[in-house]
């Protein structure tokens, strides 16, 4: 396994890139999950209230279809989401690494 210097922080505080291991953890992904989801399904109780709305229904028949609508598909595209993610963490693709400047070397050596 190939480990090298990727980035330079103001401190000069040198953090560790290995290839193909990506750049965000497990962790992370879930945040980015629950927080992409709520986001997510309001957009889809809005959505599906206006279209049953402008159908016909009531307001309040409208917005009780969206949250129905949100509450199922906030489970499956969750897990989706996080798996997706996933894949895309184990992929350097599209990512720059940054220079690293000698003298922080010296200074702060990588593990």
């Amino acid at each position: 396994m190939k480990v090298r210097p990727s980035i330079l922080q103001t401190e000069h505080t040198i953090t560790e890139h290995i290839e193909g291991t990506g750049h965000s953890n497990k962790k992370r992904s879930l945040v980015k999950t629950l927080t992409w989801r709520l986001i997510a399904s309001t957009d889809t109780v809005i959505i599906a209230t206006l279209v049953f709305w402008y159908a016909g229904s009531s307001i309040s028949q409208s917005l009780d279809k969206g949250l129905t609508i949100a509450g199922i598909e906030v489970v499956t595209k969750m897990i989706l989401y996080y798996l997706h993610e996933r894949g895309w963490s184990k992929s350097d693709w599209g990512l720059e690494d940054v220079d690293v400047d000698a003298q922080a070397l010296e200074l702060r050596p990588v593990h």
